[in-house]
């Protein structure tokens, strides 16, 4: 007989610890929907993100690298799938759900702007009197009304517990037990386990981007960083001598493995002492209980710093991302004057949002390529190159 939901839910009570967030005890969705039939309520949700238009875009949106200047260097999707991979790993270590787990790393950049966080910035500041930009609260937007893709709802209707995981740094509400409407203090450990392995994921994965760029040296790295100075010695004492690309990836696997044992083994300590026994719990503690050893938090912000210092705000990087992100500045105000010619965009907010944040939703999901052919449409005079003198 085929595996139905009510399998799934079954052997989700049996193997899964007791603070986990079974599906079976979702605070369901915003729209009724009948459930589905062969996946679990977290599982539906991670189809409905993976098959989004907002999921696709992430391919040509920036990471730290502009979007199409190396073919083995990160985009926005390519970082996702790490941080679900990632997140996965800890969440079956800690017996947590792990469909719910991947389903938040999966969706938890949709609503990033184009050219990364320097986007970001310049949509909040041109936001900054119509309530500001931030990709967390975006990706909510996306999924909660910005998808259209179902006859009944707008967004895709993920459940409570997925866009719980979305808010990230704010606090979420939801019915209580007794059915009344209470703020949680953190939310489910699925959650803080989606964010931490967004962390490992970019601290390891841009720190392989540098290297291959050649934009951060392994000989610096060696003198500066903790991590790499000891994730070398440890390949280099049971490798030997590996040629450069072998090296590196050794090296790399082995401060995100340390990272991952670092998370699974610091929170199943706090569990125990913090003396959880079911989800609810969890979200009423005072504390987030996925976390880091005091020591791994000294390493990783020594490794932070020294990629911002070498990398982010290296001019290679920092430089091509400001010039990108400077034609969002006039693409903003043209259709601001214009909203119409943002076709079907407009429509769809017009009756719902101001004309500042339909203009900020239709900038925000673009691609880095799409951005710099629409200004060079509208703007052709600025992106004309000078003619050479015959």
């Amino acid at each position: 007989m085929p595996c139905d939901r009510k399998e799934l839910e079954q052997r989700e009570s049996r193997v899964l610890a007791p603070f986990a967030q079974l599906s079976s005890d979702s605070l369901g969705r915003t729209h009724p929907e009948d459930p589905p039939e062969w996946r679990t309520h977290f599982q539906r949700d991670r189809d409905r993100v993976i098959h989004s238009r907002a999921f696709r875009r992430l391919e040509y949106k920036t990471q730290v690298f502009l979007n199409g200047t190396g073919d083995h260097l990160r985009t926005r999707l390519t970082h996702t799938m790490e941080v679900a991979g990632i997140a996965r790993n800890i969440a079956r270590a800690l017996r947590l759900n792990e469909d719910l787990c991947e389903t938040i790393a999966l969706a938890h950049d949709l609503g990033h702007s184009p050219f990364g966080h320097k986007g970001e910035e310049a949509l909040n500041e041109l936001m900054k009197e119509h309530g500001g930009f931030e990709h967390n609260l975006q990706s909510l937007r996306v999924i909660e009304e910005l998808e259209q893709k179902y006859p009944c709802f707008p967004g895709l209707n993920l459940t409570w517990e997925t866009r719980e995981g979305l808010a990230k740094h704010y606090q979420f509400s939801g019915a209580s037990d007794s059915g009344s409407v209470e703020t949680f203090n953190c939310p489910s450990l699925e959650a803080q386990v989606a964010n931490l392995a967004d962390e490992i994921a970019y601290y390891s994965h841009d720190l392989d981007d540098g290297l291959d760029s050649g934009l951060i040296r392994e000989s610096q790295l060696r003198g500066h960083v903790e991590l790499w100075r000891m994730s070398t010695e440890r390949v280099q004492q049971q490798y030997g001598d590996l040629k450069n690309e072998s090296r590196r990836y050794f090296i790399i696997r082995c401060i995100i493995d340390d990272m991952v044992k670092d998370v699974v083994h610091t929170t199943e300590t706090c569990l125990r002492t913090s003396g959880v026994s079911h989800v609810s719990e969890v979200r009423a503690h005072k504390n987030n209980l996925v976390d880091y050893s005091n020591e791994r938090k000294r390493w990783n912000a020594e490794l932070r710093e020294y990629l911002y210092r070498n990398l982010y705000y290296n001019p290679v990087v920092h430089e091509p991302n400001l010039k990108a992100v400077r034609m969002l500045v006039p693409l903003f105000h043209y259709f601001m004057e214009k909203p119409h010619e943002m076709g079907s965009q407009f429509g769809r907010y017009q009756g719902s949002t101001k004309i500042p944040r339909a203009v900020c939703n239709y900038l925000a999901g673009m691609t880095d390529l799409y951005v710099m052919r629409e200004y060079e449409r509208l703007f052709p005079e600025k992106t004309r190159k000078p003619a050479v003198p015959s």
